[in-house]
């Protein structure tokens, strides 16, 4: 009966990793990588860690958008999603400062937020 405890919180943290690999599978195939770093079961929070190639990629904040919009959706125990890809550009914050990346040659005084390079 110990096992009836522990299934719902791995089938939780499955259930993301299903999600990542579902939703996202361009992270992996452009050499990238999505990992839990946190789940937090009783606040339903969990922190994704982008890395790989997602490190200093210029449409990784879309991405991040995309998992923190998504995630909330499709999963009922998950209320807030925190992601970053360890460069430091505080992507964490929820619509905040810092969001869009730049891109070389681009000069604009305009925020219309990130756009893909293609």
């Amino acid at each position: 009966m110990s096992t009836e405890s522990q299934e719902p919180e791995d089938d939780l943290e499955q259930r993301v990793m299903n999600f990542l690999r579902r939703n996202f599978p361009q992270i992996q195939m452009h050499g990238g990588s999505a990992a839990i770093q946190d789940l937090d079961r009783e606040n339903g929070e969990v922190t994704i860690m982008l890395g790989g190639a997602c490190s200093g990629c210029g449409i990784s904040p879309m991405t991040i958008q995309a998992i923190k919009s998504r995630m909330v959706k499709e999963i009922p125990e998950i209320n807030r999603v925190h992601a970053d890809t360890g460069m430091g550009g505080g992507m964490d914050g929820m619509g905040g400062g810092g969001m869009s990346p730049s891109f070389p040659g681009e000069t604009s005084d305009d925020d219309e937020g990130p756009q893909a390079p293609f």
